[in-house]
């Protein structure tokens, strides 16, 4: 008798997950759950798998648990695609109160989570100390108090969102709605997140091209050793000698790094580092009134002709089209 075809099983949900914590919004918990269910909607019309949101809640006898899931009946894994530290309306996150949290953010980043925050639960990532050097945004409110908390991290608290690979950070308590859409367009793509945008009448703000969203690098691979040099290449924004650096990082011989390297993330070493490197030039552009040339350098390249090319190919724009098209109505000082 011929075998009977067993169907493939469909692919798992990709999960974002909200940290909860004693007087956290709950307003922006229940909101972004909405939006990824909206969202999740409008993925099933384009033939793609909804998000999948929970909600994680601190036991009493330590770690964390689901405390609401939107889809109970699929398989659960331990560690979301996303998590998410929401802010507060009352009170802050102390540092004698926040170390388990602290912990369990940095265990779920080492097995490739993207971490995520909104508002005053930036004080929650940096007490990580993954945000070290990095750049991150937080309330107004609360930049001064963070910057005293923390002065190793790079604060603009100018910008509403500042997307840094591997960790995502958000500004004002509305802010959710930002950060909601930048999540959809990196795990549904930019057609489902204008949907949703438009569904809730929310300004993308310039994010409706495909070829302009963010580099969403994969993470969940689960190879440690590319993990531990791709969150070390974000940290650096790239700027690194060669690809022995990175795999001295990795403590694998170079060919076996390249070999296992493409593997996990579907690009070359250098494909990699190439788009953190002109991730940070777009930022440049929309947020400085730098030159290309100056970017360039900035960012890793002498030759500035090779980097308004490599810039092209990535963007399908010019530097000069993207500042013209992407740049804040007045862009920021010059930055050191």
């Amino acid at each position: 008798m011929p075998r009977l075809k067993v169907p493939d099983a469909p692919p798992a949900l990709v999960e974002v997950g909200m940290m909860l914590y004693p007087d956290c919004q709950i307003g922006m918990v229940h909101g972004i759950t909405d939006l990824f269910d909206v969202a999740g909607r409008f993925a099933i019309d384009h033939g793609r798998r909804p998000i999948r949101a929970s909600h994680w809640r601190l036991q009493e006898r330590g770690g964390f648990a689901r405390c609401f899931d939107s889809h109970p009946d699929e398989p659960a894994s331990n560690s979301p695609a996303v998590l998410i530290a929401p802010g507060s309306l009352h009170k802050l996150l102390e540092p004698d109160e926040v170390a388990p949290y602290a912990r369990w953010l940095v265990d779920r980043h080492a097995q490739g989570t993207v971490l995520a925050s909104n508002c005053g639960g930036a004080f929650a990532l940096a007490a990580t100390g993954l945000l070290a050097g990095r750049p991150a945004t937080t309330h107004w409110f609360f930049a001064e108090e963070f910057r005293m908390r923390f002065p190793e991290v790079r604060l603009e608290a100018d910008r509403m969102v500042v997307d840094d690979g591997d960790i995502v950070t958000a500004g004002g308590l509305m802010a959710w709605t930002d950060l909601g859409l930048r999540i959809v367009e990196r795990l549904l793509g930019p057609t489902v997140m204008m949907e949703t945008a438009r569904f809730f009448l929310i300004d993308p703000a310039g994010r409706e091209q495909k070829n302009y969203a963010s580099f969403a690098p994969r993470l969940t691979h689960g190879d440690e050793a590319v993990l531990k040099v791709q969150h070390w290449l974000q940290a650096k924004e790239g700027r690194v000698s060669g690809v022995g650096d990175m795999a001295r990082e990795a403590g694998l011989e170079e060919r076996t790094f390249q070999r296992r390297f493409k593997a996990a993330t579907g690009m070359t070493p250098v494909e990699y580092v190439q788009h953190i490197r002109v991730g940070k030039a777009r930022e440049l552009l929309e947020f400085t009134r730098r030159t290309v040339d100056q970017i360039a350098w900035s960012v890793g390249y002498e030759d500035a002709a090779a980097f308004r090319k490599l810039f092209h190919r990535l963007t399908g724009l010019s530097p000069g089209e993207y500042r013209q098209r992407f740049s804040t109505p007045q862009s920021l000082a010059e930055v050191a």
